[in-house]
């Protein structure tokens, strides 16, 4: 699907067709015939739109003639259902730049662009290419740093839950967020890589434009700053995970050991009444009358002796 936007009165806003200076946004649905289409009619290599259609590409560029191709890694809440998936998945968004105009591409639904249509971005222009990609490596980076505050804050809370009681549940949880730490340690990885080439190359043309070099340098250590954010929390969490394998390891071993001493206790009584119910006619005290109290008081008097036995090795 094709959608073009333009932008009129300082705002996006979308139009029918292609104008001076739009915006085009490719999105599913499509079929695979389409890309060819879609290549033939832009301009632009067939691979320039199938890649970043391609959830699993990495961040890079590519330049083939006249055609510039941007492909960077951004999060997204993930959309599978089962339980032992992440919280988040990071999808690519293609940016494709040939003569005037600008194409972005994505594979699903994705927040950053919806942001740019919801005209929730300021001093946006598509208009100014340069400054359009900039943006959204903007919004790309500050989308990083909201869902890693989200996770940091449902780590804690899980946290507490775990410390009134260790369930498996709340260690899916854990696991589900050291996973999107994953994917967000890897996809901020390789965006910083490719910023960093970028700058380097000025692939953007911002060399010496003070508002944009600035802004790409800004963009650039807040990726930085998402990115050892990422390994802070991965650390931690990893360290959590085994703090409480161990807890729960500990717990079982405790649990084992009081089973193991009341079956001991248990053991004794048990032992003396089962002399007592063999089939023999010459028990001691099988006549008296007293007998079967006598041996419940034994029963009980041993049962205490052990209780205090091993009450002294523990302590």
């Amino acid at each position: 699907m094709i959608q073009y936007y333009a932008f009129q009165d300082r705002r996006v806003i979308q139009v029918e067709g292609m104008e001076q200076g739009s915006w085009i946004h490719i999105c599913p649905p499509y079929e695979n015939a389409d890309i060819e289409i879609y290549a033939k009619a832009f301009g632009v290599p067939a691979d320039f739109i199938a890649d970043p259609l391609d959830i699993d590409e990495r961040s890079r560029y590519e330049i083939e003639e006249e055609a510039k191709l941007i492909l960077i890694n951004t999060p997204i809440i993930n959309p599978s259902e089962k339980e032992n998936e992440a919280f988040y998945v990071t999808v690519p968004i293609g940016m494709v730049i040939v003569d005037d105009k600008l194409l972005t591409i994505t594979p699903s639904d994705n927040p950053i662009i919806n942001k740019i249509v919801d005209n929730k971005t300021r001093n946006l222009n598509p208009s100014d290419r340069s400054l359009f990609i900039l943006h959204i490596f903007e919004q790309n980076v500050l989308q990083f740093l909201e869902y890693l505050k989200k996770l940091n804050l449902k780590r804690n809370l899980i946290e507490q839950e775990l410390y009134n009681s260790s369930r498996n549940e709340e260690l899916r949880q854990l696991l589900k967020i050291e996973k999107s730490l994953v994917y967000f340690v890897n996809s901020l990885s390789a965006n910083d890589l490719l910023m960093m080439k970028l700058k380097r190359i000025d692939m953007l043309g911002v060399r010496d434009k003070d508002p944009h070099e600035d802004l790409f340098e800004d963009i650039i250590i807040d990726n930085g700053q998402a990115l050892e954010m990422s390994n802070v929390y991965t650390n931690i969490l990893s360290g959590t995970m085994e703090a409480y394998a161990s807890i729960v390891s500990n717990n079982l071993n405790s649990f084992i050991h009081r089973l193991t001493i009341i079956t001991i206790i248990l053991m004794v009584p048990t032992l003396v009444a089962s002399f007592y119910g063999m089939n023999l006619t010459h028990l001691p005290f099988q006549d008296q009358p007293w007998a079967f109290y006598g041996l419940i008081l034994v029963s009980l008097l041993l049962g205490v002796v052990l209780i205090f036995f091993l009450g002294r090795g523990k302590k």
